[in-house]
């Protein structure tokens, strides 16, 4: 059973939401985000860099504050303003041939840590606290945690009968996307969605480990910190946007590791040849086709590898999983890399040219050789979460990816 709820968001003016909505601040290079914050007033990213006004690098606790500062500005201004009523924001990204349609909802920390919400990545302590700490002094949320959810016919038709209306934002960002969000704030269709919630066993989260798990911990520190508590205060609930499992998109990274730990290129493939079946692609950039096969690249060629099943027991879902297979097989026994998340010589790429890209890194001698497979699915994905189990970093590039800035929830 879980448990969504509307709330009342603090939104941008319907004027102004261009201009407001911004990608998140880690997806920006450091020319972008100065010519954003130089000539765009009402960027989001003033919010959360407000050093900027000071001309001045600012961090820790007084960032924290001058985050609070600026938020409460844009309040004042007007470029912000708080619904009257709790509401769902249905909201649709739409790009060629890619469409995806969900709702921003408020989410119960007690659903998480029920495991009605599940997860499938560690997350760092640090990081947890770091967040909860944040979340705390500017007393906001504006970016959602990205959770899916089994298709359902009910949900999906309360989003066609809304999406008949005239969506209350309808405008395209200079990356060729096109937004639109639609206020649900009709009691039937409410209560349609919420009861359709409550026949689901899970919920999956697809992006953002960390923020659940801080909004989860800054629930304790408030609960112990009010004498009256009740369990129905805003801090027992965290933004989350909910996507049918249909209308979400992964993609795969791909591992590059700088050198082959002292083994020349004949004893490399020798290593490799106790788990895989090896061929050589005479043909152009090679890409897997199928479960348990992966492209390599290494001193000008691609090879296929394909693993050896005799070779190789399969105990759970983990061990299923392509980019465990790898990291166990080649990562970890042959080239010694133990810490997927944080040794210096493996790096991840993704993105539609990523094969290309790792091919050029491996020319130009930046890396000794690169990793391609193919993207985990929402079924593996499920069954590594369902068991209790965690993927290694890096294992999934996930879309939609939203604009900060639409709908905030007020802590």
């Amino acid at each position: 059973m879980a448990l969504v709820k509307p709330f009342k968001a603090i939104r941008p003016t319907r004027d102004k939401v261009s201009f407001v909505a911004s990608r998140s601040y880690e997806e920006y290079s450091d020319e972008e985000i100065k010519a954003v914050l130089q000539y765009n007033p009402f960027s989001f990213l003033h919010i959360i860099n407000p050093g900027f006004k000071f001309h001045k690098n600012i961090t820790g606790k007084e960032r924290f504050h001058l985050v609070h500062n600026r938020y409460l500005e844009f309040l004042e201004e007007n470029t912000l303003q708080k619904d009257e009523e709790a509401s769902f924001y249905l909201y649709q990204i739409e790009k060629g041939d890619f469409k995806s349609l969900g709702f921003f909802c408020a989410c119960s920390v007690e659903d998480y840590r029920n495991n009605v919400i599940k997860k499938h990545e560690d997350t760092i302590k640090h990081r947890e606290e770091l967040f909860a700490d944040y979340l705390h002094t500017v007393g906001f949320n504006a970016e959602p945690v990205l959770m899916t959810y089994a298709d359902d016919e009910t949900v999906w038709d309360v989003f066609q009968e809304e999406i008949q209306r005239k969506p209350v934002y309808d405008f395209t960002t200079t990356d060729r996307f096109n937004h639109s969000l639609w206020k649900i704030s009709n009691e039937k269709a409410i209560a349609k969605l919420e009861t359709a919630f409550t026949q689901m066993d899970a919920l999956y989260i697809a992006d953002g480990h960390h923020r659940s798990a801080s909004s989860n911990l800054l629930a304790r520190q408030m609960e112990s910190e009010n004498k009256n508590h009740t369990g129905s205060e805003a801090y027992n609930y965290f933004m989350a946007y909910l996507i049918p499992e249909s209308q979400i998109r992964i993609y795969e990274f791909n591992r590059m590791v700088k050198d082959l730990n002292g083994y020349s290129k004949e004893e490399f493939l020798i290593q490799l040849d106790e788990h895989f079946r090896i061929e050589k692609q005479e043909e152009g950039p090679f890409r897997p086709t199928k479960k348990h096969q992966f492209s390599m690249y290494l001193e000008g060629e691609f090879y296929s590898l394909y693993l050896r099943k005799t070779n190789y027991t399969f105990t759970d879902a983990l061990s299923r999983l392509d980019t465990q297979i790898l990291y166990k097989t080649i990562l970890e026994p042959v080239l010694e890399i133990t810490d997927l998340r944080n040794d210096k010589r493996i790096a991840y790429g993704y993105g539609k040219n990523n094969l290309i890209q790792m091919k050029d890194s491996v020319d130009n001698g930046k890396f000794a050789v690169g990793f391609s497979l193919l993207p985990t699915t929402i079924q593996e994905i499920k069954a590594i979460a369902d068991a209790g189990l965690v993927m290694p970093p890096k294992s999934t590039y996930i879309e939609p990816k939203l604009r900060s800035g639409l709908a905030i929830y007020e802590l």
